[in-house]
């Protein structure tokens, strides 16, 4: 028997695992269960068409902008007391909008969900890496973590689409109370708190000026795929975004105590690590979005149907969580991000062909399979790759990073590829159903090329060792 598989978890990490993947699950779900119900959220509680966006802007900016943050304050003053503080504060947030009646409120509840996800989950990650140790149960638990994570993105469709056909849009809100209160009660005698024996001095200018740079990246992102690339406002938040974030760049490099140490961002195995992540995860959310456009409104699915039918990308999503470990223990965390990549773009390039009668779906729900397993597998080797063969003391600022990739390649994926359909059926002279399938054709050539580019930048430059179990640096 191969020696990597007889490792087992305990019982305390067996719970520590259900509790912190329902958390996990729970928060990913949040970022797109409402995005189906938006335009009767918008009638319900009075939202204007042009303001509408703002209900899932408000939560990314937060979710993005704050997780590096969050993610170093777990390490300062406990990940299991930032983790039930920031579950606390889910619960609170979602009863707060599923009760809302007009706009302010509901946009604050979700303020605090955005918060909320940018506390909870670079803790629960911290918690999981620490709680596991380097090797193979390590993996296993980052593969269902990253499974879960995934399929919680697709099942928030289905599930959004659910509730409000069959209750209310309020009962994607209330959702995440239960679960909250579960949480809470269990986790203080499940989860064990963890921090660094001697607390660090916090950074005060770089986490002003990397909070800063992320809001400003985060509003540009989005609002370029409300508005357009070249509009002043886009192009004013992208600038200041850049800016910001090469100034926390030089407070780092200066400051005697930094928020994220220079040392640990140069280490390959960290930053390309992250950059593939994040390319992973804006690839594959993006291609979800142009697919929703796709089956809408070239076949015509209602927002329901367009969700069900991305149930089979979450079974691939879930495929690949088990499966990804497996392959990291054969090739390594770096080649199993390639490995992942190509065979992603593999799949999402026939995509392109789809046309307008309906038996096209057979091709995309088996390309979005395939798809899927692999993303999963590049998703898990990017986070065993970028927490590898870092001390305890520092899991939580890696897991803090990671966390940062997820939500900005989650974020920004949609904008850069609306951005691209956009510009394509305005050059052909406005919308019609050829069109937009003309304009979604060519952005997932684009979507496939970035998987492939990605690939190619972790295979030359993130080079490993032949022991697959050394990290990489």
């Amino acid at each position: 028997m191969d020696q990597r598989t007889r490792p087992r978890m305990t019982t305390k990490q067996r719970l520590t695992l259900v509790l912190l993947l329902s958390a996990s699950f729970t928060l990913a779900v949040d970022f797109s269960i409402l995005n189906v119900a938006l335009p009767e959220i918008g009638e319900s509680v009075g939202f204007s068409l042009r303001n509408l966006q703002w209900i899932a802007t408000a939560f990314a900016l937060c979710a993005a902008g704050f997780t590096l943050l969050f993610g170093r304050f777990a390490d300062f003053f406990g990940r299991r007391r930032l983790f039930l503080s920031g579950m606390a504060l889910l619960g609170v947030a979602s009863l707060a909008g599923g009760l809302a009646t007009s706009p302010e409120p509901l946009l604050i509840a979700r303020v605090a969900q955005g918060l909320a996800t940018a506390a909870v989950t670079p803790a629960a990650l911290s918690l999981l890496t620490t709680a596991f140790p380097e090797g193979p149960l390590r993996e296993r638990a980052l593969g269902l973590n990253g499974a879960l994570m995934a399929a919680g993105f697709t099942t928030g469709a289905i599930l959004g689409g659910v509730l409000t056909d069959l209750l209310s849009w309020r009962w994607a809100f209330f959702v995440n109370v239960p679960v909250a209160v579960v949480v809470l009660v269990l986790a203080p005698s499940t989860l064990t708190e963890t921090r660094p024996a001697e607390r660090p001095k916090l950074d005060p200018l770089g986490a002003v000026a990397v909070t800063s740079g992320l809001l400003a990246l985060i509003y540009g992102l989005t609002t370029a795929g409300e508005r357009s690339w070249s509009d002043p406002a886009v192009l004013g938040a992208l600038g200041a975004g850049v800016l910001l974030l090469a100034a926390f760049w030089v407070i780092e490099k200066r400051v005697a105590a930094p928020l994220v140490p220079v040392a640990i961002l140069k280490r390959r195995s960290v930053g390309l690590g992250n950059v593939a992540g994040l390319l992973a995860f804006a690839t594959e959310t993006s291609l979800v979005f142009l697919l929703t456009l796709y089956l809408q409104k070239v076949l015509g699915y209602s927002p329901l149907g367009a969700g069900l039918a991305f149930a089979v990308l979450g079974v691939g999503t879930v495929l690949g969580g088990i499966v990804g470990p497996r392959v990291i223990g054969g090739i390594g965390g770096a080649r199993a991000v390639v490995a992942g990549l190509v065979v992603q773009a593999a799949s999402t390039l026939p995509l392109a062909l789809l046309g307008p009668e309906p038996g096209w779906i057979a091709l995309l729900l088996v390309a979005t399979f395939a798809g899927g397993v692999a993303n999963l597998v590049a998703i898990v080797g990017f986070m065993v790759t970028a927490t590898s063969g870092l001390p305890d003391g520092e899991q939580g600022l890696a897991t803090g990073l990671a966390t940062m990739s997820q939500q900005v390649g989650i974020t920004m994926g949609i904008p850069v590829m609306s951005a691209v359909v956009a510009a394509y059926v305005h050059a052909q002279g406005g919308e019609s159903v050829g069109n937009v399938l003309g304009g979604v054709s060519v952005a997932i050539v684009v979507n496939a090329a970035f998987c492939l580019v990605t690939a190619v930048v972790v295979a030359l430059f993130l080079r490993v060792p032949t022991n697959p179990r050394r990290p990489a640096v």
